[in-house]
């Protein structure tokens, strides 16, 4: 049996006993008690049900996602790349990363619906707050861990500053980068999704998938509530399979890692 279709048949088959598992657990909880664990069915009818209205607020939270997540892709990628550039900086900075990192974001969501308002810009600030840390801490660790007898390579042949960092620095710190674009393209739709739910609006249909399990769960629709965290859980796929993509168009014809995966 070749490796690839043993990669495709293990997933499945693991998938087939997991949702056998399930259905083992849900009937032993006995009928009284199976409404707080729908069965796959019924979270699928669930979702053909309310499609429309996932629909939009899938749209919503995406829409959120990916502006929170870039605008943490930008912001991380220069503050890294100044921290770089000198210890002072760092140990004039960091600490305060820390600090913005461990601020609980459910009680810092009140303080910016009173700052940027209710609904996408909030929601967009809270996702840049959770993909951030991991961005940055990435980056800037890759970036000061370039190969130390390649930087005196080039200082050897005296190159300059900027031909240092964007030929030598910059590269080496891509498997870095692209491990903290990962981590961080698995907390984005759930930064949305919380973000919505605490910061959110249904204004204008601007309710994204926490605003709409809010309202599942005010209704005891706890199919449709599970239905609402499975497509969370498909744009976490797809935000993670774009960065896998990604990484390796940039990194497959010259990075180890990949050069011992073909082989």
């Amino acid at each position: 049996m070749s490796k690839r279709l043993l990669n495709v048949l293990l997933p499945a088959a693991t998938g087939a006993l997991f949702v056998a598992v399930w259905y083992v657990v849900r009937f032993s909880m006995g009928e009284e008690m199976q409404f707080l664990l729908p069965s796959p069915g019924d979270i699928l009818a669930a979702l053909h049900e309310n499609a429309g209205s996932l629909a939009r607020a899938a749209l919503n939270t995406t829409q959120g996602a990916l502006l929170g997540f870039a605008a943490a892709i930008i912001v991380s990628s220069a503050l890294a790349l100044a921290l770089s550039l000198s210890s002072l900086v760092r140990v004039s900075f960091y600490p305060y990363l820390m600090l913005l990192q461990m601020t609980p974001i459910i009680i810092f969501a009140p303080i910016l619906v009173l700052w940027v308002g209710p609904g996408l810009h909030s929601v967009v600030v809270i996702t840049f707050l959770i993909c951030f840390f991991p961005l940055v801490v990435n980056t800037t660790q890759g970036l000061i861990s370039t190969d130390r007898n390649l930087v005196e390579l080039f200082r050897m042949y005296r190159a300059s500053r900027a031909q240092e960092i964007l030929r030598l620095r910059v590269p080496a710190a891509f498997p870095y980068f692209f491990t903290g674009l990962r981590i961080a393209a698995t907390l984005a739709p759930i930064g949305a999704l919380v973000g919505d739910y605490t910061a959110g609006s249904s204004a204008g249909d601007g309710g994204g998938l926490g605003f709409q399990a809010i309202i599942f769960s005010s209704q005891a629709k706890y199919p449709a509530l599970f239905a609402t965290a499975a497509i969370t859980c498909v744009l976490g796929f797809i935000f993670v399979a774009f960065v896998i993509s990604l990484s390796w168009l940039v990194m497959h014809k010259w990075h180890d890692s990949y050069e011992r995966a073909d082989a």
